[in-house]
C-alpha cells in the first residue's frame, strides 16, 4: 500500500527516538500524553497506541541499519482522522506474516491492517521508509470489519 507523506507545512507533531526496545514504550507514552490533551476518545487512543507500538517494534527489530540511526514518529490530526507515521533508515519493506497459533511474533502488520482504515509504506526523502496508518476520529468513518 502506498500514499503520500504528510504535506509540507501540515500541522503535525513529531519526535525522534533511538532504535532501542525502550523506545516502544516511550513512543506510546508520548502519543498518549499528546493526544489526551486533544480530547481523543479512549478507544481510539488505545488503538493508536497499539498500532504505534507495532510499527516502532518493527523499526527497532527489523530495520537493519548502522548504530546511531534514529526512528522518527509523526502524527497529524485532521477533522476526520488521525494519521501516524514511523520512519526508519532501512529501505527494507515490511512484510505481513502468516503467523501460526504457536508463533510468538509476526502479527504486528496484521493488527495494523485489521484496525486501521488505511495503512501503507512510502520512501523517505533521504534514506529509508515511512510506515503509516490512519484511524477515524468518528464512528461513522470506521473501517468496516
Amino acid at each position: 500500500m502506498t500514499s503520500h507523506p504528510l504535506p509540507a507545512g501540515s500541522p503535525s507533531e513529531h519526535w525522534r527516538l533511538p532504535r532501542h526496545p525502550r523506545s516502544v514504550g516511550r513512543a506510546r507514552q508520548r502519543l498518549r500524553q499528546e493526544l489526551t490533551v486533544k480530547l481523543i476518545s479512549t478507544d481510539m487512543l488505545a488503538t493508536a497506541e497499539l498500532l504505534l507500538s507495532e510499527l516502532v517494534t518493527n523499526a527497532v527489530q527489523h530495520a537493519h541499519v548502522p548504530p546511531g540511526q534514529e526512528i522518527e514518529v509523526r502524527y497529524k490530526l485532521s477533522d476526520s482522522h488521525l494519521r501516524v507515521e514511523v520512519a526508519d533508515a532501512s529501505d527494507e519493506q515490511p512484510e505481513q506474516c502468516a503467523a501460526t497459533s504457536d508463533d510468538e511474533h509476526g502479527r504486528g502488520l496484521l493488527l495494523v491492517g485489521s484496525f486501521a482504515t488505511k495503512w501503507g509504506t512510502i520512501p523517505r526523502n533521504a534514506i529509508g521508509k515511512i510506515v503509516w496508518f490512519e484511524l477515524p476520529l468518528r464512528a461513522d468513518h470506521a473501517h468496516p470489519q
